[in-house]
C-alpha cells in the first residue's frame, strides 16, 4: 500500500531524514514479533511532541507498515493497540501528516478495528479516529460512507467513558448540516447521548453537550425532540440551564447557551421563557465582556446575534443588558497598541484574529438594530460606528475576492442600519457609505452581493440623499445586470432597487431604466416563476408610469409591449395581489393624456376591466374602478366619447350596482364616477 505525498513536502522532509528514523522503520519488518512490538513502542516514544520525527517516519513508509500490522489477525492485541497509538500520534502533527494518513486509507482500517472484542484496542482506534476527524483536512462524509458505522458507534457508547468521549467528539465534528443531523438523529443519537450529560466525567459531559449543540442547530426536528427528553427525571432544557451557571467552566456555559439558543430559534422554547430571557441571554452577554478570551467573545457575540435576530423584545432586552452596545465597541480595539511584555503571546493571537472580533461585533450590531429605531441610534452614536463601517467596507472591497465570508457581516450590519430613515438622511450621507458599497457590488461573490444589494435598495429610496450620487456612479447598468442573475435573491434585489430608483424620478432616469432593462428582459421578469420578482417588476412599472408627461412619453415608446404584458398577467393564474398591482398600472396609464387611448382602443383590455369591476374580491373591484374613473373624468379632452363608449359596454349599470355596495370604499368610488356622467 503506497502513500501519495505532496512533492514539496517530500523534498523538504527527505533532506531531514536521519539514520535513526530509518532504524525505527526497519524494526517494523523484523521477523521476531517481540522485536516488532518493542520497535513500535520505541517509535511511539520517539514521535511524542516531535513533528520533524513524525514527518520523517511518514516519508520513510512507516504508515503502510503500521496499518498492515494493525489489520493482521496474527498480530497480538498489544501490538495492534500500540500501532493505533502511534498512528494517532502521527495524526497529531501537521495537516500534511493527516493528508498522508488519509491517502493510506487509514479510516477504513481503524473502523474495521472497532469490531475487535478488545476494549483497549477499540479505545486506541477511536482516539486515532477522533484525532483524524477533527482535522480540517478530513472530509466529514468519510464517516457516513458505510451505513453500519454509525450504528456500531452508537453501540460502543456504552463500553467506557473513553468510548463515550471520543465518539461524541467524532459526531460533533462530523455533523455538518441537515443531512448529517438526520442520519445521527435516525440512529438514535438523542436517546443514546442524553444520559451522558450527567456523566461523572467532565470530558464526557462536555462532548455530549457539543453533540447536542450541532445536532440542534437550525434543526426543528431535533430541537422539538430535545425539549421533551428527560434524564434522571430532569428535562434536558433544565440540565442545560444548570450548565449555564457562573460556577461552571466557560466552555460549558457557552455550549449550553448554544443548545438553548438553537431550541429557541426552532420554536421548541418560547422567546419569553425565563430560561431564555433570564438565563441564556444574560450568559451570552457575559461572554462579550472584555474579561473573556477572544474566542469566547467571538462565539458569545455570534450566538447572541443568532438568538435575538428575529425577536424584537429580545433585541430590546439585550440592548440594555450590561451596556452591551458600548461593550461591543471594545471589539474594535484589538490588538491594543500598548501591551505589557507578559501579554506578547496574547497580542500576537489578537493580531491574527482581530477580524473575527470585528465580524462578530458587526453581526451582533446588525441583529440588535434590526427593528428598533432607538437602538439603531445608540449603535450609530457609539464610538464613531459609521467610520468603522465605512472603513470595513473599504477594506473588504479590496480583499473580498479572497475572503468573502470574512466581511459579509459588515453588510448585514449596514443593511440593518439602512432601514432607518433618520440614519439615511444623516450618518449615511455624512460618511459616503455608498462609495465602498458600489465598489463591492462591481465584483463580489453572490453571498456578499445579496446583502450589499439589499442595502443599496434602501439607499435608493426617494428620501435618501445618497440616491443622486449612486445614480451618477452607474447604478442603473449594475442593477439591470443583477435582474438577469440566476440567483433569485439578486434578481429580487436588482428589480427592487430599480423600483425605488424610479419612484418620483425624472423622466431621463426612467428612460435610462427602460433602456437598460430592454423590453425582452422586462417580459422575462414579468414571466418569472417567483412572485416576489413579478411583484417588484410590476411595482417598477407603476413607478415608471407616474405623472402624466412621463406616462405619455413612456407609453408612446413602449406602449404596445406594456399593454401586451398587462394582458398576459390579467389572463394568467396569478394571486390577488399581482392582479391588483396590474390593474393599478392600468389606472396609471388611464391617467395619461394620450396614453389612455391605448386602453380605449383595446376592447380586450376594456372587457377585462369590466370583468374585474364585478369580481368577488373588493381589492380588484376598487383597482378596476380607478381605471374607469381616470378614463371618464369629464374635465379632460375626449371625455364625452369615452363615457359614451363605456356606457354602451354596460359600465354605468355596474357603477349603479356598486354604489349600493356595503363596502364604503367601493360605494364612494362608484358614486364619484357616476357624478362624472351627470356633470
Amino acid at each position: 500500500m503506497a502513500c501519495v505525498l505532496e512533492a514539496p513536502l517530500r523534498m523538504s522532509v527527505l533532506s531531514e531524514v536521519t539514520a535513526s528514523s530509518r532504524h525505527y522503520v526497519d524494526r517494523l519488518f523484523d521477523l521476531d514479533p517481540q522485536k516488532v512490538l518493542q520497535g513500535v513502542i520505541d517509535m511511539k516514544n520517539a514521535v511524542i511532541g516531535n513533528n520533524k520525527q513524525k514527518a520523517n517516519l511518514i516519508v520513510l513508509g512507516a504508515v503502510p507498515r503500521l496499518l498492515y500490522l494493525l489489520q493482521q489477525e496474527t498480530s497480538s492485541t498489544e501490538l495492534r493497540t500500540e500501532c493505533a497509538v502511534v498512528l494517532g500520534s502521527l495524526a497529531m502533527g501537521t495537516e500534511n501528516n493527516v493528508k498522508s494518513l488519509l491517502d493510506c486509507h487509514i479510516i477504513p482500517a481503524l473502523l474495521q478495528g472497532l469490531l475487535s472484542p478488545d476494549l483497549k484496542f477499540i479505545e486506541a482506534c477511536l482516539r486515532c479516529l477522533r484525532t483524524i476527524f477533527i482535522s480540517p483536512v478530513t472530509p466529514e462524509d468519510l464517516l457516513y460512507t458505510d451505513a453500519t458505522v454509525i450504528s456500531h458507534l452508537m453501540a460502543l457508547l456504552s463500553r467506557s467513558r473513553y468510548t463515550q468521549e471520543y465518539i461524541c467528539q467524532i459526531f460533533s465534528h462530523c455533523c455538518k448540516g441537515p443531512d448529517h443531523q438526520t442520519i445521527l438523529f435516525n440512529h438514535g443519537a438523542v436517546q443514546n447521548i442524553a444520559h451522558l450529560l450527567v456523566s461523572t466525567s467532565y470530558k464526557v459531559r462536555m462532548q455530549a453537550l457539543k453533540c447536542f449543540s450541532v445536532l440542534a442547530f437550525e434543526n426543528p426536528q431535533v430541537s422539538m425532540t430535545l425539549v421533551n427528553v428527560s434524564v434522571d427525571g430532569e428535562l434536558l432544557p433544565q440540565i442545560f440551564v444548570k450548565m449555564l451557571q457562573r460556577d461552571k467552566p466557560i466552555e460549558m456555559q457557552l455550549t449550553s447557551a448554544k443548545c438553548l439558543t438553537s431550541m429557541c430559534r426552532a420554536g421548541a422554547i418560547r422567546t419569553d421563557d425565563s430560561c431564555i430571557v433570564l438565563k441564556t441571554l444574560p450568559c451570552l452577554v457575559r461572554m462579550c465582556s472584555k474579561e473573556r478570551l477572544l474566542e469566547e467573545r467571538v462565539e458569545g457575540a455570534e450566538t447572541l446575534a443568532y438568538l435575538i435576530e428575529t425577536d424584537v423584545e429580545l433585541q430590546r432586552i439585550a440592548s440594555i443588558t450590561d451596556h452591551l452596545i458600548v461593550m461591543l465597541a471594545d471589539y474594535f480595539k484589538y490588538p491594543s497598541s500598548v501591551s505589557a511584555i507578559t501579554d506578547i503571546k496574547r497580542l500576537d493571537h489578537d493580531l491574527k484574529h482581530a477580524h473575527e472580533l470585528r465580524q462578530a461585533a458587526f453581526k451582533l450590531y446588525a441583529s440588535l438594530g434590526a427593528n428598533d429605531e432607538d437602538i439603531r441610534k445608540k449603535i450609530i452614536e457609539t464610538e464613531n460606528m459609521m467610520d468603522r463601517i465605512v472603513n470595513g467596507l473599504s477594506e473588504s472591497s479590496i480583499k473580498v475576492r479572497l475572503a468573502a465570508v470574512r466581511f459579509i457581516f459588515y453588510y448585514r450590519c449596514l443593511h440593518s442600519l439602512s432601514r432607518s430613515v433618520q440614519q439615511l438622511r444623516t450618518s449615511f450621507q455624512d460618511h459616503a457609505v455608498w462609495k465602498p458599497l458600489m465598489k463591492v457590488l462591481q465584483n463580489a461573490p453572490n453571498e456578499i452581493l445579496v446583502v450589499a444589494s439589499s442595502t443599496l435598495c434602501n439607499l435608493l429610496l426617494e428620501f435618501s440623499p445618497s440616491k443622486e450620487p449612486i445614480l451618477e456612479s452607474g447604478a442603473i447598468e449594475l442593477l439591470c445586470s443583477l435582474t438577469q442573475s440566476e440567483n433569485l435573491a439578486l434578481r429580487v434585489n436588482g428589480i427592487w432597487a430599480l423600483m425605488n430608483m424610479a419612484f418620483q424620478a425624472e423622466q431621463k432616469i426612467k428612460s435610462d431604466i427602460l433602456r437598460g432593462l430592454s423590453t425582452e428582459q422586462l417580459f422575462q421578469l414579468l414571466s418569472d416563476s417567483d412572485v416576489n420578482v413579478l411583484m417588484k417588476t410590476l411595482g417598477l412599472l407603476r413607478n415608471l408610469l407616474s405623472t402624466r408627461p412621463h406616462i405619455d412619453h413612456i407609453m408612446s415608446t413602449h406602449g404596445k409591449q406594456i399593454m401586451q404584458a398587462v394582458t398576459l398577467i390579467l389572463e394568467g393564474e396569478h394571486n390577488i395581489e399581482v392582479k391588483e398591482q396590474t390593474l393599478c398600472i392600468l389606472a396609471n396609464i388611464a391617467d395619461g393624456t394620450t396614453a389612455k387611448e391605448l386602453i380605449m382602443t383595446n376592447d380586450d383590455i376594456l372587457q377585462k376591466i369590466k370583468y374585474y369591476m364585478s369580481h368577488s374580491n373588493a381589492k380588484l373591484q376598487l383597482a378596476a374602478m380607478f381605471c374607469i374613473s381616470n378614463l371618464i373624468w369629464n374635465e379632460e379632452e375626449g371625455s364625452q366619447e369615452r363615457q359614451d363608449k363605456l356606457r354602451d359596454m354596460g359600465i354605468v349599470d355596474i357603477l349603479h350596482k356598486l354604489s349600493q355596495s356595503s363596502d364604503p370604499n367601493l360605494c364612494d368610488k362608484a358614486k364619484t364616477a357616476l357624478q362624472q356622467y351627470l356633470a
